[in-house]
């Protein structure tokens, strides 16, 4: 089991860590800021040092359980199993992601109601799939996605139960894919106040903590991907 500092807190950048486990599969510590890749999201990179060593992380991945494993070069030689380490991500790469997540949150809010199929989130650009016929114009789309980003509104989180869920099917918006529920409890991501939230729904990853740190969202495609199925895709400008 690897305690996941990113749930309580996603802008920890580094943390002192024990390495639990050392395989051809990656290193696995008791503690990680790293956010292992699932969702869509990419897994953190970063770095691992310790007393006479350090080396690169090229990307987190999910091992057993809530086991992270922290993936290194081919050629690299890990720390000692035991040893102490100072895991830092690189802070760069995951604010971006950070803040396209939460993007893509808004991006579901201006389509209320709305299923959604599929959908990445990149450095570059992100993307979401629709379960629409007659989506609005790309032009109407960005101005919502803007206003709602501008609002500078709260993102928290709580975890409810499975059964609670189930009271609730409308929060999930995926239609493909359920949110885990290995342990009983379902982590609940919400923009807004929590008597009138713009969005709320099950989500696992990292988000900014206001909405007015996404910056300006550009939709730069809208395609059909099918009869019903429409890509909505984004970039952020520099902040």
């Amino acid at each position: 089991m690897t305690q996941l500092l990113f749930r309580d807190d996603a802008y920890v950048r580094e943390a002192s860590a024990t390495v639990l486990a050392v395989g051809p599969e990656g290193v696995v510590l008791d503690r990680t800021p790293y956010y292992a890749r699932a969702g869509g999201q990419p897994g953190d990179a970063g770095t691992l040092a310790w007393d006479g060593g350090e080396t690169s992380v090229v990307e987190a991945r999910k091992g057993e359980g809530d086991a992270v494993l922290h993936v290194l070069p081919e050629a690299a030689i890990p720390p000692p199993v035991g040893s102490i380490v100072t895991a830092q991500i690189n802070w760069a790469r995951r604010h971006l992601y950070m803040r396209m997540h939460t993007a893509l949150h808004l991006l579901c809010a201006a389509l209320p109601g709305v299923g959604v199929t599929g959908g990445q989130i990149g450095a570059d650009k992100s993307r979401l799939d629709f379960d629409m016929a007659e989506p609005p114009t790309k032009e109407a789309l960005e101005a919502a996605l803007n206003a709602l980003a501008a609002g500078g509104h709260a993102v928290s989180d709580r975890w409810i139960t499975a059964e609670e869920l189930d009271a609730m099917p409308s929060l999930v918006r995926t239609l493909s894919v359920q949110p885990p529920r290995g342990a009983g409890f379902i982590r609940l991501v919400r923009i807004g106040p929590e008597d009138a939230p713009i969005d709320l729904q099950p989500c696992g990853g990292t988000h900014v903590a206001n909405t007015a740190e996404i910056g300006t969202i550009r939709v730069t495609k809208m395609e059909s991907k099918g009869r019903q199925n429409r890509r909505v895709s984004i970039v952020l400008e520099e902040i």
